[in-house]
C-alpha cells in the first residue's frame, strides 16, 4: 500500500503553492481541503467509493479539484475529450459503463442526449456528508481511464493504475532532476495523459503547476522569457509557435527555464536549431496512453548528436524491437515496465495489453548501436508505394524545415501504377508554389518519397493534445 498522494503532499509541504490559474493560487493544504470537501459532496449525491465515473471539463481549477475528489474516493475516472463529437463521446460513455458524468457547467452542451450527469456547480452547492478519506492506496487500483485516439478501429479505453502513474513520474524525475522551486507550465489538456501526468508529478514532487485554460502563445512566451516557469510539455506544432513568437519579439528563454519536453512525434531539426539559438533546451520524448506518458527521452545534450532519436528508455523501462537481429534493424517497438497499462475496459476488456510481458505499440522503429530509440512512424500510417516503405513522418520533417511551411501532414493516396503515393497537406506562413516545395523535397528525399500531390489548407486535423490525425487528412479534400 502507498500513501494517498494528496493527503501526503499536504502533510509534507502544506504552505507551498501547488496551483496557479490566471490571478489565483492555491497551496497544497488548500487543495487538499477543497478536494476532501468535494469528495464528501459527491458521497452526499450518491457517488460510491471505487465507482467508475466520467469527467468532462476544461483546464480549470474546478476540474482539478473534481479529479482529486474522485481520487480520494478511489473512483476510476474516465477522462472525456472535450474536442470529440457527441457521437464519439456517447461511444466512450456507453463503452465505459460509467454511473455518471461529472461535467463542468460550460461543457454541458457537449454531452449527448440522455446522459446521466452531475454539474460541477451542483456538486459544489450540496451539503457535505462526513466520511473518512482513505489514507492509503493500492498500486493496482485504476486511477484514470483514457481512450486512445482510435487510429485503428474503435477507440480503446486504457486503464492507468496508481502504480503506472507513480512509476512514470519517478522515472521522469530520475531523468530530469528536481528542485523545490520548479514550476511546470500546463497548457496541454488535463484529459490527456500529458496533462494529467503533470498533476501527478506535482503531487509526487511537490512542484507548482501553472495551468492555462488553453494554449496561449503570448502568455507562454512571456512565462518562458521572464522565468515564470521552469518546465513545459509540448508537441512540435506548439513548439514552433513558441519559437516563432520568441524570434518575433527578439526574446530568449530565461536562464531559470530548464526544459521543454516535446512528444507526439519527431521534432524537425530546424526547430532544434532555432531553439538552441533562443537558449531553449528541448528534450524529445516517446510515450503513449498505454505507458502513462514517457517511455523514452532524449537528453538535450544528445539532441544534435542523435538527430531524430527519442532517446533511451527511462530508468524502470525496457524497449526492444520485434524480430530485430541487431542494431538499426527496423521493426515494431515493444515496451515493458511498471508504467505499462494492465489492460483495457469495455469492448476491449478481454484483450491483453501485453504479449509475454511486452506491450506491442504498433509503432515502427529501431535501436542504434548505443541503444538510442528511433521512431520511424505508426505502422498503420505506413505508405507502401511500388513495394517501397514510405514513412509519412520523414516527409513531414523535411516539409516543416522549409521556411514557408508552418505545418505539414502526409498520407497515402491510391495510385493505379504504384498502389499508393504520398500526398502532402500544408499550412503556409507565406506564399510559395507547389513546384518550389517539390524541388525543395527532391534535394532531401528519394524521388519516390516526394509528395505527388500538395494541397494548401488552412489547418490540419488534430486531436485534443494537438497530435496530427493523418487518417483524417483525406477528409480535407
Amino acid at each position: 500500500m502507498y500513501p494517498n498522494w494528496i493527503l501526503q503532499r499536504a502533510r509534507l509541504t502544506p504552505t507551498r503553492i501547488a496551483l496557479k490559474f490566471e490571478q489565483e493560487s492555491w497551496t497544497f493544504e488548500q487543495i487538499k481541503d477543497i478536494s476532501v470537501k468535494r469528495a464528501q459532496q459527491l458521497i452526499a449525491l450518491g457517488i460510491k467509493r471505487k465507482e467508475r465515473v466520467a469527467i468532462l471539463g476544461p483546464n480549470h481549477p474546478q476540474s482539478v479539484f473534481m479529479m482529486y475528489a474522485c481520487m480520494h474516493l478511489q473512483c476510476e475516472m474516465v477522462m472525456l475529450n472535450r474536442k470529440l463529437s457527441k457521437g464519439e463521446l456517447q461511444y466512450q460513455i456507453q463503452d465505459s459503463e460509467v454511473s455518471v458524468v461529472l461535467v463542468d457547467d460550460e461543457d454541458l452542451e457537449l454531452l449527448p442526449e440522455q446522459t446521466t450527469f452531475l454539474l460541477f456547480s451542483d456538486v459544489e452547492k450540496i451539503k457535505v456528508q462526513e466520511i473518512s478519506i482513505n489514507e492509503e492506496w493500492s498500486l493496482e487500483q485504476t486511477t484514470s481511464i483514457m481512450y486512445t485516439s482510435g487510429t485503428t478501429g474503435f477507440p480503446k479505453g486504457v486503464r492507468q493504475t496508481v502504480g503506472n502513474h507513480q512509476a512514470s513520474a519517478l522515472s521522469s524525475v530520475l531523468n530530469i532532476g528536481l528542485s523545490e522551486d520548479d514550476v511546470w507550465l500546463c497548457a496541454v489538456p488535463l484529459f490527456h495523459i500529458s496533462g494529467f501526468s503533470i498533476l501527478v508529478r506535482s503531487l509526487l514532487y511537490g512542484n507548482q503547476v501553472k495551468l492555462y485554460k488553453k494554449f496561449d502563445k503570448e502568455e507562454a512566451i512571456h512565462d518562458i522569457a521572464y522565468g515564470e516557469v521552469t518546465h513545459m510539455s509540448v508537441v512540435a506544432f506548439t513548439l514552433e509557435r513558441i519559437l516563432h513568437g520568441l524570434e518575433q519579439q527578439n526574446l530568449k528563454a530565461s536562464p531559470r527555464f530548464k526544459i521543454i519536453l516535446a512528444g507526439g512525434g519527431p521534432v524537425p531539426v530546424n526547430y532544434l536549431e532555432r531553439a538552441k539559438r533562443l537558449g531553449l533546451a528541448v528534450s524529445q520524448t516517446y510515450g503513449m496512453t498505454e505507458t502513462s506518458s514517457q517511455t523514452a527521452t532524449l537528453s538535450y545534450e544528445d539532441a544534435f548528436r542523435k538527430i531524430g532519436s527519442a532517446g533511451k528508455p527511462l530508468f524502470f523501462n525496457q524497449i526492444k524491437i520485434a524480430n530485430a537481429s541487431g542494431p538499426k534493424n527496423e521493426g515494431e517497438i515493444l515496451i515493458r515496465g511498471p508504467h505499462v497499462t494492465p489492460g483495457y475496459i469495455g469492448r476491449f476488456s478481454e484483450k491483453s495489453a501485453t504479449e509475454d510481458g511486452w506491450l506491442h505499440t504498433g509503432d515502427i522503429g529501431y535501436l542504434d548501436e548505443e541503444g538510442y530509440l528511433f521512431v520511424i512512424d505508426r505502422r498503420s500510417d505506413l505508405i507502401i508505394s511500388g513495394g517501397e516503405n514510405i514513412y509519412p513522418a520523414e516527409i513531414e520533417n523535411v516539409l516543416m524545415s522549409h521556411d514557408a511551411i508552418r505545418e505539414a501532414g502526409v498520407c497515402g493516396m491510391a495510385d493505379e501504377t504504384w498502389g499508393e503515393v504520398p500526398a502532402a497537406f500544408v499550412v503556409l506562413k507565406y506564399d510559395v508554389s507547389k513546384e518550389q516545395i517539390k524541388e525543395f523535397c527532391l534535394t532531401r528525399l528519394a524521388k519516390y518519397k516526394v509528395p505527388k500531390q500538395i494541397y494548401f489548407v488552412q489547418a490540419l486535423p488534430r486531436n485534443g493534445s494537438n497530435k496530427l490525425l493523418r487518417r483524417k487528412l483525406k477528409e480535407l479534400l
